[in-house]
């Protein structure tokens, strides 16, 4: 939309606000690629200027000192409850306070009529009585903020203009409007986006798979896939076309995004990531793929095995979903001699067709070309001369290529290898 994009970290909750946590954040969106203007603003940092805020909505009358006692705004909840409305503090008008230094809390002076209203751009026009909204409270008796007032202050500073947000926060603009408007200020557009839902159709958590974006990176999706799956998840620009991020930005608006929740598929995702995969370059998923496989198995690859998976991405990608799957298709060219045949593969082991590979053996050894054209020849013109189909040969071969590992077709397989290694494992099971 030609506007900036800036990072806020809401670290006002200190429990939960820890350098790991602050971390996970910033490497997330470093590898999806969600590059911030400016520096980072750390909500914490700025509590002063919020409290001079709070001061300033005193001295308005638009905020007050609430000396009630934790016991008392218990009995003040139950009340309101009883009533159907919000708590509304005796101190709102002006009660004087127990005692000179009675501890406080500074309190938001709600507004006592008509309606709050949230033309939100997703939603719609959100309408909240104000006798539904309390009397919250702005800073604490210990002189800290509360989110809601930081979060307001902030986007005031920053020059906030539209804030866009999972709908779990629909409620929260309702109580932050009228604090906006305590200061004189113009409020934000508000865009509430549903939240992403399981594919049971329940809220999203951890039972159904990962959360945090590291391990979606860990479980071997590309961060482009990421992006492209995630902003399809309720926007309908009008087609089902996979779009990268700069593709999606000159199409991209808000109106276009729907009211209901969207469901996680897993199945879409692969399908995504494979798109991505079978375009991404070569050097580049073969430094993931190293990364993964070193990662999996604790320990470093060899130069060799380095040059060998490079070989071997630009055929396999095409096959893969994610980073794993490509490991596993890549398994075989890794494979040490002697291979350990898994059962299926021992099965096929048969003495009759041990006699038959190993004319085949001779024959691909005599093969001038060792190339998936001419290899793939290579296997028709012997079975025919054996009087089979290739569905005699091919599994069997294949077992004696691979173990039982993944692959691709005979001839890429046989390339890829190469002529050296490939008749060795051959001449291995004969």
């Amino acid at each position: 939309m030609g506007g900036k994009y800036l990072l806020r970290i809401e670290d006002t909750d200190r429990a939960r606000s820890t350098d790991a946590a602050i971390a996970a954040i910033l490497d997330g969106l470093d590898w999806l690629e969600l590059d911030y203007d400016g520096e980072i603003t750390y909500q914490f940092a700025r509590a002063q200027r919020h409290r001079e805020a709070t001061e300033e909505m005193v001295q308005r009358g638009t905020a007050f000192r609430c000396y009630a006692t934790p016991e008392e705004v218990e009995v003040l909840r139950n009340q309101a409850h009883a009533e159907g409305r919000a708590i509304r503090s005796p101190y709102r008008d002006g009660k004087a306070p127990p005692s000179p230094d009675a501890p406080f809390v500074v309190r938001l002076r709600a507004p006592d009529e008509d309606e709050v209203l949230n033309a939100d751009l997703i939603q719609g026009d959100v309408r909240i009585k104000a006798r539904d909204i309390d009397d919250l409270v702005l800073l604490r008796a210990d002189g800290n903020p509360t989110y809601m007032l930081s979060v307001v202050v902030d986007d005031h500073d920053m020059g906030v203009t539209h804030v866009i947000r999972g709908d779990d926060h629909l409620t929260n603009a309702a109580r932050q409007i009228p604090i906006f408007q305590a200061m004189d200020w113009t409020p934000p557009l508000f865009a509430h986006v549903p939240l992403i839902h399981g594919e049971d159709g329940k809220k999203l958590s951890k039972r159904h798979g990962a959360q945090a974006v590291h391990e979606w990176r860990d479980m071997g999706y590309l961060p482009e896939a990421m992006n492209a799956y995630l902003m399809r998840l309720g926007w309908s620009p009008g087609h089902d076309d996979i779009l990268s991020k700069e593709e999606a930005v000159a199409q991209f608006e808000i109106g276009q995004i729907g009211k209901a929740p969207s469901r996680l598929d897993f199945k879409k995702l692969d399908s995504v990531n494979a798109h991505f995969m079978a375009q991404a370059d070569d050097a580049r998923l073969t430094q993931l793929l190293v990364d993964h496989i070193e990662a999996r198995d604790g320990a470093t690859l060899s130069a060799g095995a380095r040059n060998t998976l490079s070989q071997a991405v630009p055929v396999l990608k095409k096959r893969a979903k994610t980073l794993p799957d490509l490991a596993d298709q890549a398994r075989f060219v890794l494979a040490s001699r002697p291979l350990a045949l898994d059962e299926r593969a021992k099965s096929l082991m048969k003495d009759d067709f041990k006699e038959r590979l190993r004319r085949l053996h001779t024959k691909l050894a005599a093969e001038p070309d060792w190339d998936q054209a001419a290899l793939g020849s290579a296997l028709k013109a012997f079975a025919t001369d054996e009087g089979v189909g290739l569905g005699q040969i091919g599994p069997g071969l294949r077992a004696a290529l691979t173990g039982g590992s993944p692959a691709p077709d005979l001839g890429q397989a046989l390339e890829l290898l190469g002529r050296e290694e490939a008749l060795a494992r051959i001449a291995d099971q004969v």
